[in-house]
């Protein structure tokens, strides 16, 4: 009895329940750039996860992401923020914002289904996430300058 019960609260929480072992459908996008102080200009096309709802669910089951792509978590405000990847199938970057778009620290190459917490070290705006490893490709460090609307200085076109 008792397995059958594990059975069924696996399937429950994994893969019967419409919904819940899903990625979330794609939020709104928007540009962003990161000035960086070494190769220049890096765009990224980034979904705007703005809600309690969509920043719990954030890039759970998602299998793959574009080169170019990303996830900005914004919490409308300055904060102490801590994430894990907990049904996160893909390594990520997680870039850590202050209010004024100046990144105050990074951390590279989060191990999918980690459930240890990674933190922000100070409190912060916004967190954007991009695959594992681009960070570090692409020459963006702690200092450099995020462009997006919601640090009020939108990307030039």
């Amino acid at each position: 009895m008792r397995s059958l019960f594990a059975v069924l609260l696996s399937l429950f929480l994994f893969g019967a329940h419409p919904g819940l072992a899903q990625p979330q459908p794609t939020l709104p996008q928007s540009e962003l750039v990161i000035v960086t102080s070494g190769k220049g200009p890096q765009r990224f096309t980034v979904e705007l996860a703005d809600t309690d709802q969509s920043r719990a669910r954030g890039m759970m089951f998602r299998t793959s992401m574009a080169p170019d792509a990303g996830m900005l978590f914004d919490f409308k405000q300055e904060q102490m923020a801590s994430f894990w990847m907990r049904n996160t199938l893909i390594p990520l970057d997680m870039i850590f914002i202050r209010a004024d778009g100046t990144i105050l620290n990074i951390h590279q190459r989060a191990i999918p289904g980690d459930e240890t917490g990674i933190n922000s070290a100070g409190p912060v705006r916004a967190v954007l996430e991009i695959n594992g490893g681009t960070a570090s490709r692409l020459g963006i460090r702690p200092g450099d300058r995020v462009q997006h609307a919601i640090f009020g200085n939108p990307p030039r076109k």
